[in-house]
């Protein structure tokens, strides 16, 4: 199939796509699993999720640097990735004309290789290697009565819709304002380094404003309340296990492909365990991560509206656990948890079954960066909140 007669099938799937994006009614991001041949035949060779973990690859090979905003950057383009996978889906779904239709692996496939490209200039020429891979490989998923140039045409009108609102979604934009001296504020790190700002201020998915979501004000610094959860981080500093250097070591994802990065990558080990189609893997994925997306605005807003004391700070005696650094941004509440309880909470709705081990994974996530001697307890409580809220949130609207 060549490049050429896959973009002129264009003119003729943006109705598909109108069709799709028109759809205003909320949905559920999981369905009940169709029973058929094509579901277990195909369920490890899913677009969605082969894509998704070439994005993490692409994070290895290119981790975002600026300004401290790797953990940031990666949920950004992860969010961006799997909502075009996500219309893309729907779209080619809407595409059907009798017996044949669009493919949907390659429109997913298609929409991916161009989003991926925009995130990661330098490596568009693999990854349209990748794609004609795709496009040349036999027995592609549900290949009989699907035309993958129709799909492919659809993939690349989605990808240039969605890169149109990435484009203007405020990133790094808004300024956090005049950071405040005193007793119980946070402490910067001297300059050049740059206050990490995640995103704050970006225009989210489903938060009306961004302090929405935002929690009550921590314990007031100096009172019984604060000095007893300063305690605690103390103690555990003081007496830090290798059991528990271990855990914070494991869940501080410093390095790519970053909080959000390893986490999509269980949520594509779920995905292809349970045996999911390609729509629902592109619905998980796309409101788990928009979920996270919409967590760390709510999570910036509280964190420049409090600007808390990081618990090092405040006692010099406290140690940040081996092999981690201190965070250039303010204690409360815990991004970490914020992006981790958002991302698990999307994961926990579609898989029910799943709640138990993935519970314990936000509860350890919590535990280890008071392992790391980073946040306090009610850091985490607070950060755990709004991530979930988010995911409430995002299950209850739409991104169709």
């Amino acid at each position: 199939m060549s490049r050429t007669s896959i973009h002129s099938s264009a003119r003729t799937i943006m109705a598909a796509i109108c069709v799709s994006a028109c759809a205003d009614t909320p949905t559920r991001v999981v369905e009940p699993i169709a029973q058929n041949a094509d579901v277990v035949k195909f369920w490890e060779a899913l677009a969605t999720t082969r894509w998704n973990e070439r994005a993490t690859t692409l994070l290895r090979q290119y981790p975002p640097t600026a300004n401290g905003q790797a953990q940031a950057a990666t949920s950004r383009m992860l969010t961006y990735l799997s909502l075009a996978q996500y219309r893309a889906v729907l779209a080619a779904e809407a595409g059907k004309d009798r017996s044949m239709h669009p493919s949907v692996p390659m429109a997913v496939a298609t929409a991916s290789a161009a989003v991926l490209s925009d995130f990661f200039p330098l490596a568009t020429v693999a990854l349209e290697a990748q794609l004609d891979d795709d496009l040349g490989a036999p027995g592609w998923p549900g290949a009989k009565n699907e035309d993958p140039a129709a799909g492919a045409a659809i993939g690349r009108a989605v990808a240039a819709q969605v890169l149109a609102q990435k484009a203007t979604d405020n990133y790094y934009v808004d300024s956090p304002g005049v950071l405040p001296v005193g007793d119980g504020y946070w402490i910067p790190a001297p300059p050049p380094a740059p206050i990490v700002r995640s995103l704050f201020g970006a225009r989210p998915f489903f938060l009306t404003s961004a302090d929405e979501l935002r929690p009550p004000p921590p314990p007031t610094f100096g009172s019984p309340e604060f000095l007893a959860a300063l305690a605690e981080i103390r103690a555990i500093s003081d007496t830090r296990t290798p059991e528990q250097v271990a855990i914070a070591q494991t869940y501080a994802t410093a390095t790519a492909p970053f909080t959000a990065g390893s986490e999509n990558l269980e949520a594509d080990r779920l995905i292809v365990e349970h045996h999911r189609t390609e729509r629902e893997a592109a619905r998980v994925l796309a409101y788990a991560n928009a979920a996270a997306f919409d967590a760390q605005i709510a999570c910036w807003d509280a964190k420049f509206t409090y600007w808390f004391i990081r618990p090092s700070q405040a006692d010099k005696a406290i140690s940040i656990a081996p092999g981690l650094t201190l965070p250039n941004h303010p204690s409360y509440p815990s991004a970490h948890m914020c992006i981790t309880a958002a991302i698990m909470s999307v994961l926990i709705d579609a898989f029910p079954s799943e709640r138990p081990r993935l519970d314990a994974y936000v509860a350890t996530a919590g535990l280890s960066r008071m392992y790391a001697g980073l946040h306090y307890r009610f850091d985490v409580e607070a950060g755990e909140a709004i991530g979930r809220q988010a995911a409430a949130l995002a299950l209850a609207g739409s991104l169709e």
